[in-house]
């Protein structure tokens, strides 16, 4: 003879609160640590680019100080820059202002996102 073993009412209702208790406190710890999880997502993708400009600007800079800052007028101007990496760049702009044998390379960026700004400067002999 076998014997089945029915749960009463009241245990079934009761784990059925237990399973709902547990999943509302799941919800209430992962929604938070979800969300700081996309904002680190973006900080990390900010220090990034920054990086990569200030990569970019230490570069241009070596160059224009051993000789290429002669093939620039006085004044501010966009400077052009061709390295592949500032395609990972928002949008932003690379300035070199000349006055005389002082040079100053910098990178802007829209306002705003944290991006500040990259400058370097140098006087040539």
């Amino acid at each position: 003879m076998v014997i089945h073993h029915q749960r009463q009412p009241s245990a079934r209702a009761f784990l059925m609160v237990e399973m709902m208790v547990a999943m509302a406190i799941l919800t209430i710890v992962f929604i938070p640590l979800a969300y700081s999880v996309h904002e680190d997502a973006g900080q990390f993708k900010t220090t990034y680019q920054r990086a990569v400009a200030m990569e970019i600007v230490d570069g241009e800079m070596e160059i224009l100080a051993a000789g290429g800052w002669r093939a620039f007028p006085e004044g501010t101007q966009v400077y052009p820059v061709s390295a592949h990496a500032a395609q990972n760049l928002p949008p932003g702009q690379f300035l070199l202002t000349r006055n005389g044998h002082h040079l100053r390379l910098e990178w802007t960026a829209p306002k705003g996102k944290g991006y500040g700004q990259i400058v370097r400067e140098v006087t040539v002999p």
